[in-house]
């Protein structure tokens, strides 16, 4: 857990971005630190102190600013041990008291405000994706795959990875792509997936299928199911909302609301007295309890909020590139095939081995699909850490493994 503060660091940053010659705008420090279309909004909010950059963008900012990321790390908890010392210096008066309680709540309520935005925001840009690659290339793959009689069965897979050669994760991105193989197996006979008809209905009946009805590959998929794993990081590969026709992410985006609600419900009843003229030595120190309280509660949800808005900024890429390039290929091969009915010696070897690309892109779709972006917000601050290197994990293996292949 980082030991300086979202709005420390934002000071700092702003700054060192103000002290260039000449000064640098928030687009070109945007454009130096590689934040791509719309990079200055994200800068005017990490300067702002809504949102935390994560390593990678902490790195990319410093050395935009010609500091190390160490020198800008030292900086910002720096800055928030004075920042703590200046809010420890109650003022004497009563009426400056209740002016500097009333700023605080204020505060707190634009602060929950803006993260609401922030993660609306980041929803939509990936449910929207994420809903045209479901149906372009998803649904897509999986009715030209159904079309395929005498595909051969996935091979079962077994829990124990050591000695594989393989990293867990491309282990769980093969169980994916088996149990998606499953699926369409069980779809070309009839099966429940194939009952379902339309993009987001066959879509939650289909991953559910894969992820969850297929016992031949064995507990390896049954992993994948994450909620009950004793290891908080596989718990990051939830089902989600699949049976919904959504995804983890784009089904339970939004129950994301309760970690910006909470600060502000905890200020609720302490509204009356903010907007009192007049309040009594007793009302305001009640009310300060309330502010410190809801700011605590917004200091502690900070990193897993950063990690969530990163997640969901990193998924998003990953689905545009599959939205464009996969897309693309998989049409490619449609053209190529022969003519239908399609078996599977008559797709020809490289064919066949695009079949096989296909499935594990397909894999990957899944497996960056159905993160549990709510379980970081709900974590201990102390499991965050570990929780965001497992999804790292998942998005970098997902990224490198589709651009390989599209």
């Amino acid at each position: 857990m980082n030991d300086f503060s979202a709005e420390a660091i934002g000071l700092v940053i702003r700054e060192h971005r103000q002290a260039q010659i000449p000064s640098m705008t928030q687009d070109k420090l945007a454009e130096r630190a590689d934040y791509g279309k719309g990079g200055a909004v994200s800068i005017s909010r990490i300067e702002r102190g809504l949102v935390s950059p994560g390593e990678h963008r902490l790195a990319a900012v410093a050395l935009a600013l010609q500091l190390t990321p160490a020198q800008l790390k030292q900086e910002a908890e720096e800055r928030t041990r004075f920042l703590a010392l200046q809010r420890g210096q109650r003022p004497v008066k009563l009426r400056d008291q209740v002016a500097e309680t009333k700023r605080r709540h204020a505060e707190i309520n634009e602060k929950a405000a803006q993260r609401s935005k922030i993660t609306q925001e980041h929803a939509e840009a990936f449910n929207r994706v994420h809903d045209v690659v479901r149906d372009k290339f998803f649904m897509r793959f999986v009715e030209l795959a159904r079309s395929v009689s005498g595909a051969p069965e996935p091979e079962r897979l077994s829990e124990e990875t050591e000695g594989t050669g393989e990293t867990p994760m491309a282990i769980r991105i093969e169980a994916m792509s088996a149990g998606i193989a499953h699926a369409i197996r069980g779809a070309a006979a009839g099966g429940a997936a194939g009952a379902a008809v339309g993009g987001a209905a066959a879509y939650g009946a289909f991953t559910a299928a894969a992820l969850f009805g297929s016992a031949s590959t064995g507990a390896a998929i049954t992993t994948l199911s994450g909620v009950a794993a004793t290891n908080a990081t596989l718990a990051l590969l939830g089902g989600g909302a699949l049976a919904a026709g959504g995804a983890g992410m784009a089904g339970g985006i939004f129950l994301l609301t309760g970690m910006v609600a909470a600060p502000v419900a905890a200020l609720a009843a302490a509204g009356f007295y903010v907007l009192r003229q007049r309040r009594n030595k007793k009302e305001e120190q009640r009310l300060r309890i309330e502010v410190e309280a809801a700011e605590t509660a917004l200091e502690q949800s900070q990193q897993g909020f950063d990690t969530m808005v990163d997640v969901l900024s990193r998924a998003t890429a990953i689905m545009e590139y599959v939205e464009v390039h996969g897309t693309h290929s998989l049409e490619k091969w449609r053209a190529g095939l022969p003519p239908e009915p399609w078996d599977w010696e008559s797709l020809g070897h490289e064919g066949r081995e695009r079949y096989k690309e296909f499935l594990t892109v397909a894999g990957c779709f899944l497996a960056t699909s159905i993160i549990n972006v709510p379980v970081l917000l709900t974590a201990k601050p102390d499991d965050v850490r570990e929780m965001g290197k497992a999804v790292d994990e998942t998005l970098r293996y997902a990224d490198r493994t589709i651009k390989s292949i599209v």
